[in-house]
């Protein structure tokens, strides 16, 4: 991408949804690597409900919701079969996105290489998992997983409607029973390690302020220059906003392939957000999860820069 991604909504994850997966839940494909996305989200435009991406408005009137917070929306509902699972427990995860007819939808506009994108996140934000369910011919999408501890999700599913101008992302609740062991937001620095990677993040959130953040790659305290494309892309970014998970997803500014990754983003409020970074490297897809304060109040409506 050759020129600055700007976000307006925070759509929940993974689809504020800074678009990451924590440890879980990734497929790598095994044929070429695409080619790296080089215009900003196309009929993804639309992740979190929102086309263009502009700035959101500070004051957050109804029109302008963060995604992944409605369970329908635009006539559009996320249907998921069943919404009680089993801790540590592998479950076929099976939903239907039911169009402005009541039917299963059954044709979607191809956004990143997938139909539909699938996160799935705790209330607590302590993993991430960014799934690619298959679509059944009746219009039911369906993944295999595990939730790792007992507790409240939340499913986001990011798509786009064939014959649609704009992609949404629909949230619903998932309860994992168990042994719950409710734990506080987890805290990090600027610096995280991950698989043997380090990951370095740069800049601030501002709320109701575009502001870049960078992420830098690096192993044996070497800069990694060689990121692979994952999904079209040299580096995936989803943010959660702890409290609603409120949700957004966004790709970088520019197709370089590291070691460094630009996102320039805008927080819709004060408060605290999840971060998670995908990054492919030696063929292998791996997540970088960071906690970010945002720093200053929130602009007035009408004042963003």
């Amino acid at each position: 991408m050759n020129t600055p991604l700007r976000i307006t909504a925070f759509t929940a994850g993974l689809a504020a949804s800074f678009g990451l997966a924590l440890g879980v839940g990734h497929a790598t494909g095994n044929g070429p690597s695409p080619k790296p996305a080089t215009a900003a989200h196309g009929g993804h435009a639309g992740h979190g409900g929102h086309a263009g991406h502009g700035e959101e408005p500070a004051n957050g009137g109804a029109e302008h919701l963060p995604g992944g917070l409605q369970v329908s929306e635009r006539g559009y509902t996320l249907s998921v079969e069943n919404p009680f699972v089993t801790a540590g427990s592998p479950t076929d995860l099976r939903f239907r996105i039911l169009g402005t007819d009541g039917k299963p939808v059954t044709a979607y506009q191809q956004q990143h290489e997938k139909d539909l994108h699938l996160i799935v996140a705790p209330r607590d934000l302590s993993t991430f998992q960014h799934l690619h369910p298959t679509l059944a011919a009746d219009g039911t999408w369906s993944a295999q997983t595990a939730v790792p501890a007992a507790g409240e999700y939340r499913v986001f599913a990011d798509f786009t409607p064939a014959g649609a101008s704009e992609g949404l992302t629909l949230g619903a609740d998932l309860h994992a029973a168990g042994d719950l062991r409710p734990a506080p937001l987890p805290e990090t620095g600027r610096t995280v390690t991950v698989d043997g990677y380090t990951v370095t993040l740069g800049g601030d959130l501002t709320p109701g302020r575009s502001g870049t953040l960078t992420l830098g790659v690096s192993k044996d305290d070497r800069p990694v220059t060689d990121l692979q494309p994952y999904l079209g892309a040299y580096g995936h970014l989803v943010a959660l906003r702890a409290g609603d998970l409120a949700y957004l997803h966004v790709h970088p500014d520019t197709g370089t392939p590291g070691p460094e990754i630009g996102f320039t983003t805008t927080a819709p409020s004060p408060g605290s957000y999840r971060l998670f970074l995908d990054f492919k490297h030696q063929d292998t897809v791996h997540t970088a999860a960071f906690t970010v304060t945002t720093e200053g109040a929130a602009a007035p409506a009408g004042h963003q820069h």
